[in-house]
């Protein structure tokens, strides 16, 4: 089968053609979704070089609907892959866990035990006392990278799990105290964990 009749088949324009439209649709959004992202941390050379190659995956895409606008098949499978690069995107960003955030902790509870495991993983802390709608509070932040937020939640939940918190994403940072990831310090804090 030469390749103009394998175009003009069926299969090229009922499974082929939009097979490649949503798989290129897929590619154009997850990028444009990370280039965002890398957009709200500054990285501008990384976001220009992601939005370059986005819109040429985006142009194939877009000329193959053109030259076919008779054919519904092509449009569900560019709103599909424009629904299924969304869906990647976020997913491989939340993998990727670029950047910085900082977690705020409103407690009532007494936060000395929270307080110093923080500071013993390694993060630095800042906390005042503070006045809620229902008395006392203390306010606790502290800046993490994203990969750490779990590993904070667990300790906020384990120390005061009916704390309220929220996380915000940072677009720079400078300075400040940060865990050092090394091995013998995993092991000594785990033999002293309660």
């Amino acid at each position: 089968m030469d390749l103009v009749a394998l175009f003009d088949s069926e299969l090229f324009k009922l499974v082929i053609l939009p097979l490649f439209i949503f798989c290129a649709r897929i590619c154009d959004v997850t990028l444009d979704t990370l280039r965002i992202i890398y957009v709200s941390r500054g990285m501008k050379i990384l976001a220009a070089a992601i939005g370059f190659i986005e819109v040429l995956i985006w142009l194939m895409a877009i000329t193959q609907i053109l030259n076919n606008m008779t054919n519904v098949t092509y449009y569900f499978a560019y709103a599909g892959g424009f629904a299924m690069g969304n869906f990647i995107g976020i997913f491989i960003e939340e993998k990727m866990a670029i950047g910085t955030v900082v977690i705020r902790i409103i407690t009532q509870k007494d936060a000395t035990e929270l307080l110093d495991y923080l500071k013993c993983d390694g993060y630095g802390v800042t906390h005042i006392d503070a006045q809620g709608a229902m008395g006392p509070v203390k306010l606790i932040f502290t800046i993490v990278k994203r990969k750490d937020i779990q590993k904070v939640l667990e300790h906020i939940r384990r120390f005061n799990p009916l704390a309220f918190f929220t996380i915000e994403d940072i677009r720079s940072v400078r300075k400040g105290v940060f865990p050092l990831m090394k091995p013998e310090r995993a092991v000594k804090h785990s033999s002293t964990t309660p």
